[in-house]
Order: structure tokens, then sequence, then C-alpha cells
């Protein structure tokens, strides 16, 4: 099977590399990337076998639009798009509508796994028809974790389901974050505690606070244990807002998420050792940016 991949972010490249380190032809176009294979998303496009398979790996929102358009324009009857980014579920069916105009078959994933993902494999929550699930069950396969064939996929539901899915994962992933983050700071006050980093090691094995994210704080604070070298800024990438927003909709308590979500805004008025713990968190398993602690402040 060859797969067509645009984007090659963070995510994107490593993905490209692990697809073909399991034996699959992937091929990627990233305008911006030295990476890139094809030098335009038509010669992308050309290069693949028909019915064609393209999985996009860009930004939610507009970039994602915007590729959506090129495709519905570029493609044939029976080829198949993957929309595999953070965008919201309710793009999706917008998405597919769009795409079915042309013949053209949508499915969206939510991957998870972060910039180790290239190494550990991701977990993938797709949405969209069976028989297009079995399509491209080859890919699924190659990025998910090896050896691990029941707990890593889930086709979750009909187009939108996927991405519903990994948009609840990132709120309690919020959630989960600010616990570790708050504990932190709870240590880091206590005098009596007079090495924080090797407490949070004790706790990372045998212990029903045990985590990957646990693992990944204990990592941030042995790189700088003080974490000086960067703010408490912290962004939000929309999940965890469409999360609260669902949660109203749907009338399920989430103060958990909610508190969470509204702590990340607080960061971006007063630094805290809290928030930069989370900030941590967010570039040790995705990659994302953080702050340096010299331009602290409100942008």
């Amino acid at each position: 099977m060859k797969l067509g991949l645009v984007g090659l972010g963070k995510m994107g490249l490593n993905m490209r590399e692990r697809l073909r380190e399991r034996g699959l032809d992937a091929i990627g176009y990233d305008p911006n990337a030295a990476d890139s294979d094809a030098d335009s998303l038509e010669t992308l496009v050309e290069s693949l076998p028909t019915p064609r398979a393209v999985w996009v790996m860009v930004p939610a929102g507009a970039p994602t639009r915007q590729v959506i358009g090129q495709l519905s324009r570029l493609l044939a009857p029976g080829d198949l798009v993957v929309d595999g980014g953070n965008s919201r579920f309710t793009e999706d069916k917008l998405n597919a509508d769009i795409l079915a105009e042309h013949g053209i078959r949508y499915l969206d994933c939510g991957v998870s796994g972060g910039v180790w993902g290239r190494r550990n494999g991701y977990a993938l929550m797709a949405g969209g028809d069976a028989a297009d699930i079995d399509r491209m069950m080859p890919v699924f396969d190659a990025l998910r974790p090896d050896g691990d064939r029941e707990d890593s996929f889930v086709h979750a539901g009909p187009v939108g389901a996927g991405h519903y899915a990994k948009m609840v994962h990132n709120g309690i992933e919020y959630g989960l974050m600010q616990a570790y983050a708050e504990g932190y700071e709870l240590l880091a006050a206590e005098d009596s505690i007079v090495d924080v980093p090797a407490v949070l090691r004790a706790w990372s094995k045998g212990t029903v606070v045990r985590s990957w994210l646990l693992d990944l704080l204990v990592q941030a604070l042995s790189e700088d244990p003080g974490l000086d070298a960067i703010s408490g800024y912290t962004e939000d990438s929309g999940e965890g807002r469409w999360t609260v927003e669902e949660a109203i909709a749907h009338a399920v308590p989430a103060p958990v998420i909610s508190a969470a979500l509204f702590a990340r805004f607080a960061s971006r008025q007063d630094d805290s050792p809290a928030m930069k713990a989370v900030s941590a968190l967010r570039n040790q398993f995705g990659g994302h940016a953080v702050r340096p602690a010299e331009t602290a402040g409100i942008a």
C-alpha cells in the first residue's frame, strides 16, 4: 500500500518514518519541510496509485479546511482522505460532505503519541465507515504499538467519532497534567522535602499514580531541576475548551477538566511553579513550544 501524507511537522514526519520502517511506502508533502518528497500537493497526488489514500496531518481549522478543499479537486471517485490532525469533530461531517460531492471517501482519526510515537507507536481513534476502516488497517497496524493489536486502536463510530474520542482524551490529559503539576508545587513549597525530583521518581514504580506523564515530569526535572529555563505561560490548543463545551451540552459535570483549562488561562497572567510543570510536560510528550523564562508575561 502506498500512502500520501500531507504535513511533515512534529507528528507527520515521525509517522512517515514509522510507516517506512514497517514496510509501507509512505511519501510526504509539506511546503515548509526540507524532507518533503513532493514539490506540490498536485505532485504528491499524481505519484499515488489509484484508488489513492491521503492522510492529512496539518493544524486544525483553516489549514485543514484548505487542504481538504484542494484534495476535493485533485482526487478522484473512490479515493480516500484521512484527517489525522486535532480537528474539532464538528468539522468532520463538513469535510466528508465536501469530499462526497466528488465521490471521495473520508475518515477522521485521533492520534495520540506525540513526538515519541515513532519509537513507541500511536494510539488511534478512528471514525467512518467500516469498509474504509478495513482499507486503512495496514496503515493503522503500522502506526500503533508493535504487538499491541487489541488495545491501541478503536473504530469509535461514524465520521466524527474518532475526533470526539480524541477530544475527550485530551480533556482528560489536561486534568492529569494539572494534578501532577499541583502536587509538584506543593512538594516544592515544603521545606522538609529536600529532593522533589527524587520523590516524584519514587512514585514512578509500583504506586497508583504512576504513569507515562509522571515519567515525563521526572525527565523534565532531571533536565531543569527548578524549571528555571521556562515560564509558566501555557497554551491550550482547543481540545480542552471543546471538551468543556461538550460537557455543558450534555449536562455532564466535568469540574477537573474545567479547572485545568481555567488554570491555563491563569498561567497567562501570573507565573507559577505548577504551570511551569504543565508547560514542561507538554514539551516532553508532544514537543510543544515553551516560552523562555525571560519572556514571561502577557503576550
